[in-house]
């Protein structure tokens, strides 16, 4: 048995690009940061950044798109997904990606979107983004919202 999961808190370094494929199906890339803070060997408080790259697919990679911005703090779930590719100088590198099966808008609607666009999306509901990977049939999961209490650290 195997398992390939990832849970990130964090904050979106740039705003959601998306693009669509021959296809049509919506792919959306973002970059978020997460943070770790620890004592060094000196007992002095130190913080570290992480940053990771998003891709999102399919309605969700849409939502991401409408909703999201730099800036804005989530809970997101995905897998990790690695590439293997060939630099200028014939080196071979490794690049990572996670690829986000669900997310959740996370503190004030109006910290992580326009003050308008917050109000219409609460009104209609439409700010709580859980949803399966894109699939040929997508479709919605619900589950339990995630608050600051909830996380751990």
């Amino acid at each position: 048995m195997s398992v390939n999961k990832v849970i990130l808190v964090g904050r979106l370094g740039k705003d959601p690009e998306t693009r669509y494929t021959s296809g049509g199906q919506a792919v959306c890339h973002f970059s978020m940061a997460t943070d770790e803070t620890y004592k060094d060997k000196n007992g002095e408080r130190q913080k570290r950044t992480e940053w990771h790259r998003i891709t999102v697919w399919g309605k969700q990679a849409e939502i991401a798109q409408q909703y999201l911005k730099k800036g804005a703090q989530i809970y997101l779930e995905g897998s990790i997904r690695s590439g293997e590719w060939t630099d200028k100088e014939g080196q071979k590198k490794t690049s990572y990606e996670i690829n986000a099966s669900n997310f959740r808008m996370l503190g004030s609607r109006s910290d992580s979107m326009g003050g308008g666009a917050a109000r219409s999306a609460a009104a209609s509901g439409s700010a709580d983004f859980d949803a399966e990977p894109s699939a040929p049939a997508e479709r919605e999961q619900a589950g339990p919202e995630v608050t600051d209490e909830d996380i751990p650290f």
